[in-house]
């Protein structure tokens, strides 16, 4: 709701800050959201307990775009092109001052190569997994 160091807040703190914004996202769109990207991409047991109990899974990303930065158009889209892989997902944000020039030529870009953009719901396993202490990423159990 107000991106602050979910890392530094208590329990209580953190859940009214995902009630918050949850509530404005479905009084928005009229869905209920599922996932949940912690600010700053900041993490522990902690923000994890919380969102699991509010019914979340927690995501991150494997790109930024650095549009936070104000780069160009042209450096945000070299930047995320230059490290496209296979799963990544791409962190953009909705007031990054070049993002929205950006993103239609990332589109196509990315397609061009071959990739096909879906939904992070998509790339999400459900059970069976772990989340890696150094990536945070989520591992399949075999």
């Amino acid at each position: 709701y107000s991106h602050p160091h979910l890392n530094n807040l208590g329990e209580s703190e953190i859940s009214l800050e995902v009630e918050k914004v949850h509530d404005m996202i479905r009084d928005l769109t009229g869905r209920e959201p599922e996932l949940f990207r912690p600010p700053f991409g900041e993490y522990s047991n902690k923000v994890i307990k919380v969102l699991d109990q509010k019914g979340y899974k927690s995501i991150q990303w494997s790109i930024d775009s650095l549009d936070w930065k104000d780069l160009s158009k042209e450096e945000i889209v070299n930047r995320v092109i230059d490290q496209l892989h296979p799963g990544a997902i791409v962190l953009l944000h909705n007031n990054g001052k070049h993002t929205a020039e950006a993103l239609p030529l990332i589109i196509e870009k990315t397609e061009a190569l071959g990739y096909n953009i879906i939904p992070v719901s998509e790339l999400i396993y459900k059970d069976n997994y772990y989340i890696d202490s150094n990536s945070g990423a989520q591992v399949r159990k075999t």
